[in-house]
């Protein structure tokens, strides 16, 4: 493997945006599916997380795909639902949207952390970063299968070795971290103008 497996991941960001400054739903989405070859390497852990990411980005995908050009803008697709008052349904691509950052979110917090606590088991780091992000969002059944879940973490060597290819692992994660996170600001900001940023875990 040429580079790390954040390598298609990094170049994808460079098209996220607009020259006008405009998230782009295909570039992002795009962005979002190159995220899902790192999280396969968690294996079991992160079984979840996979099918929630991968659920969500289909979800948006159709919809996008249904009419490109009107839905070019990531937010368009929230804007339709907002005008139809149907946004706040649990199949709605903005509620897809809102999942999707979320898990986003735990993720860029948990590369973070294997970042900053060199020290830390993938458990501790995983746990950590859940707490900080999607805990709150979700019921007690999502929380304590979660919970379970990341008690199968990889071990923490094997898992960067992985993840490294033949690139500097740690560059590349700092850089997804520090590249990524304001799309995922950006698209809080958003939710929250259409006061759909604290949808709960139904």
């Amino acid at each position: 493997m040429e580079g790390t497996v954040f390598t298609p991941c990094l170049e994808g960001m460079k098209n996220v945006k607009s020259e006008e400054g405009q998230m782009l739903t295909k570039p992002f989405l795009d962005t979002c599916k190159l995220i899902l070859p790192v999280i396969e390497k968690f294996g079991a852990a992160m079984t979840l997380v996979k099918s929630d990411i991968g659920g969500n980005i289909s979800r948006l995908d159709a919809k996008y795909s249904s009419n490109p050009s009107q839905f070019a803008d990531l937010y368009s697709l929230v804007k339709v639902e907002v005008e139809a008052k149907t946004a706040k349904s649990s199949s709605s691509c903005t509620n897809g949207l809102l999942w999707l950052t979320r898990a986003m979110d735990f993720l860029v917090e948990l590369f973070r952390n294997l970042i900053d606590h060199p020290d830390w088991t993938m458990s501790q780091a995983c746990t950590d970063s859940y707490t900080k992000t999607l805990k709150k969002w979700h019921g007690w059944l999502a929380s304590s299968s979660f919970t379970m879940a990341m008690k199968l973490a990889p071990d923490r060597k094997k898992f960067m070795d992985v993840i490294g290819g033949t690139g500097d692992i740690n560059a590349d994660i700092q850089r997804f971290c520090t590249e990524f996170s304001p799309f995922l600001v950006e698209n809080h900001k958003f939710l929250a103008s259409v006061g759909l940023d604290d949808l709960k875990a139904s």
